[in-house]
């Protein structure tokens, strides 16, 4: 029989024993969950960019979807060319109408608009100055999703060997960028699973120890991704949420796997039998891992508070994949140990092991005992000094500078602002909702016609597109005559743009700008049109990109104090359940913050300003509005794996002790190598992820890597234990607690 670790077994104990006696059958039950995951991931997902539901550019781009200039989203761009044709040369249309004529026909595609055919006042717009080339626009069928999948049809029927063929457009951009993701994704996973492997080596010395949490980790990610997958056929999943679950998946799963595969090694090494060894490490280490991963799925919970955003649906799917990697650090991992034994270090490698309680991590301790003010002061300085550039920062959505240069979709878009600036101008959508009834009587043309003057009349302004402005020197009482006038008896041109700009209940405009999108001039013309509500009787709603970015940009702020308030108020909660402290979760919390805000300041310091843009190869700008509180929640959770470990060790001998000022210094002595080389893994498998060519991902590579560094060294290493040396006896205290640990519960261990 087992061998008690107390009075009584407790949950992980009992859990060791059972998974030591089923071993066979917990290994048999982890392949089936790998083959289910395999074909989920053979059947694929639905993904998308991220949207956010409810705001008002998303209520703006729902009622002018029905117009056929309602919104460019699905609209292609698309460039014909030939050196030794003009456009108005019969062999030149003749070849662009086959084209267009064959795209036309393809169930995707909801209508076309080119040239040929057209009535000469249209005609200009879509001829270049140049005389070769000739623009069409294609609009696909459906919302984002099904035309981002029609896409690569589309694009391929538009394709003619007489013809040079540039396609851009949004359609365009998430395509090329879903891609770049994909192949970012796979290439972070072929470059951090080996250099994982050269960490754990180096810890380990074992090929077969340092096999084991390689396995978890696939196991983890596998199974996490495939969750994602099957959440993005009910919920809005955005395409970058696969990067970040195998991001944090891979991280975490790797350094559960560590702690619990260290600990077994040390307790055979301590004489133990296997089955002795496996009670002692998971009622150990797998505690340490049990509420770590809670820690993390609590940080993670903090994104459920962006409800009908695909943030939130990123916080299931990041709770989803720590779960795996908790239950196989838990589960399969164990049932290998108990299966290896000793051979878990078979393999051994002919160098020194790092990790343990070696002279040097003596020596810092008990440096760091001697003179915790001289450590917790330069220390605390140098990481507020690191976060002031945090302070500066500004956010904008991602756009099509997000993309590298040589993409065809930027190079179309590049192309398309040489040809067409107007066509390439910053659209901001306005639609004006009417309470019901036909948008365009006489007294709602009329005010249309003097909301249009009045847009047209604010700075930055180029144009403006609708209904009431596509008939030129036409004044309004004749708009007025018009807009009373039977249907059948309006000439061809406003018949068309009733058509284009009107939809049910709704009059859409097109307001052009030449301020890029994500610009302080477009931003600021959005807040100039929102000013003024009232047109006639009906309402006017601002959508279109840059709406969209401020929305966006407003609903994270609005909904981060609740998601924040969360999870450190969770984060305490967990800690006091595991400590039984009161101080030392408020402590955590602190320490958290604090490595959190060094990496902040870095990602501007960086990404926004600039600096190491050669070294990492990226066009700055402003941050993405997601990645602030993604980072935080991810990290917030993820900070805790090394404060669980470090305090459960420390409580652990000061439960022991009763001496405070040992239990600190045994604590650092016992873990400091082996957080230093979680955090060495973390950082390798994060650094992979900072080689994407997407910018969001390559920054949320960085800055975790970044936020790692710093909590593994500065903050655990130097700034905890020098606090909890100044803090002394006064660190345990809880209700009901004197403050020693002599009544203290015998049955919680950490």
């Amino acid at each position: 029989m087992m061998e008690p670790a107390g009075d009584a077994p407790s949950l992980f104990t009992r859990l060791a024993e059972a998974v030591h006696r089923h071993g066979r059958w917990v290994l048999v039950g982890s392949g089936v969950l790998l083959a289910l995951a395999v074909w989920v991931l053979s059947l694929g997902g639905h993904l998308t960019t991220g949207t956010i539901d409810g705001v008002e550019s998303a209520r703006a781009e729902a009622l002018a979807r029905g117009a056929a200039a309602g919104s460019n989203d699905q609209t292609l761009a698309v460039i014909f060319h030939r050196d030794d044709w003009r456009a108005d040369a019969a062999p030149f249309q003749g070849a662009v109408s086959q084209v267009l004529a064959r795209v036309e026909k393809l169930p995707e595609v909801e209508s076309v608009v080119s040239p040929v055919g057209a009535p000469e006042a249209y005609r200009a717009r879509f001829v270049a100055r140049t005389g070769h080339d000739v623009l069409a626009l294609v609009r696909l069928k459906g919302g984002e999703r099904e035309a981002t999948a029609a896409f690569p049809a589309v694009s391929a029927a538009l394709q003619d060997p007489r013809l040079r063929t540039t396609i851009t457009g949004k359609v365009a951009f998430l395509d090329a960028l879903n891609a770049l993701l994909a192949h970012d994704l796979l290439r972070a996973e072929l470059i951090s699973f080996p250099l994982a492997l050269v960490v754990l080596l180096w810890v380990f010395r074992s090929v077969v120890a340092a096999a084991l949490p390689l396995v978890v980790g696939g196991l983890a990610v596998l199974c996490g991704v495939a969750g994602v997958l099957l959440l993005s056929r009910v919920t809005n999943m955005a395409q970058y949420t696969l990067n970040v679950v195998s991001l944090i998946g891979l991280g975490v799963a790797i350094d559960y796997s560590l702690f619990i595969v260290s600990r077994f090694r040390a307790e055979l090494g301590a004489g133990h039998s296997t089955e002795r060894a496996l009670a002692r490490t998971l009622d150990t280490a797998g505690r340490a891992v049990a509420f770590s991963g809670l820690a993390v799925t609590v940080g993670l919970g903090g994104l459920l508070f962006f409800r009908g955003s695909y943030l939130s649906a990123m916080g299931l799917g990041g709770a989803l994949v720590v779960a795996f990697a908790v239950l196989f650090a838990l589960t399969a991992l164990p049932a290998l140990l108990s299966w290896l034994g000793p051979r878990v270090d078979l393999g051994r490698l002919p160098f020194v092991n790092r990790v343990g309680r070696g002279g040097g991590w003596h020596a810092l301790a008990t440096w760091v005992m001697r003179h915790p003010w001289w450590v917790l002061l330069p220390t605390l300085v140098l990481l507020l000094a690191m976060g002031l550039p945090f302070r500066r920062l500004q956010l904008a959505a991602t756009d099509i500078t997000a993309l590298p240069e040589d993409t065809p979709a930027r190079q179309g878009a590049a192309t398309l602002a040489r040809l067409f600036p107007r066509e390439a101008a910053t659209r901001v959508l306005v639609v004006v909702e009417f309470p019901s009834g036909n948008p365009f009587t006489p007294a709602r043309a009329s005010a249309l016609y003097d909301a249009s003057r009045r847009i047209a009349a604010l700075p930055g302004v180029l144009g403006v597109e609708s209904a009431v402005d596509l008939a030129p020197g036409m004044d309004r009482s004749r708009l007025e005559q018009l807009a009373a006038a039977p249907p059948e008896s309006l000439p061809p041109e406003l018949r068309a743009a009733r058509d284009a700009y009107l939809s049910g209940h709704a009059a859409v405009m097109q307001v052009l700008t030449s301020a890029p999108p994500t610009s302080p001039e477009a931003r600021a013309l959005v807040r100039m049109l929102r000013e003024e509500r009232t047109v006639g009787d009906g309402r006017l709603r601002v959508g279109g990109q840059t709406a969209t970015d401020v929305d966006a940009t407003a609903f994270v702020r609005h909904h981060t104090p609740a998601a924040v308030a969360f999870v450190m108020g969770m984060t305490c909660v967990v800690l006091f359940i595991l400590l039984r402290s009161v101080v030392l979760p408020l402590k955590a919390l602190l320490m958290n913050l604090l490595s959190l805000c060094g990496s902040f300041g870095a990602l501007v310091w960086i990404f926004q300003e600039g600096h190491l843009q050669r070294l990492l190869r990226f066009e700055p700008g402003p941050i993405e509005p997601s990645l602030p509180i993604l980072l935080f929640c991810a990290l917030f959770g993820l900070s805790m794996d090394y404060e669980v470990l470090l305090l459960s060790r420390i409580r652990e001998e000061w439960l022991r002790t009763g001496d405070n000022t040992h239990a600190v210094a045994e604590g650092l002595e016992r873990t400091g190598g082996l957080i230093t080389s979680a955090a060495a893994i973390m950082v390798a498998v994060f650094a992979a992820f900072s080689l994407a060519t997407v910018v969001v991902v390559k920054a949320m590579g960085v800055g975790m890597a970044i936020a790692v560094a710093l909590d593994a060294t500065l903050v655990r290493v130097l700034i905890v234990p020098s606090m909890m040396r100044l803090m002394g006896d006064f660190n345990w205290w809880g209700p009901g607690h004197s403050g020693r640990p002599g009544a203290r519960d015998s049955g919680s261990r950490g």
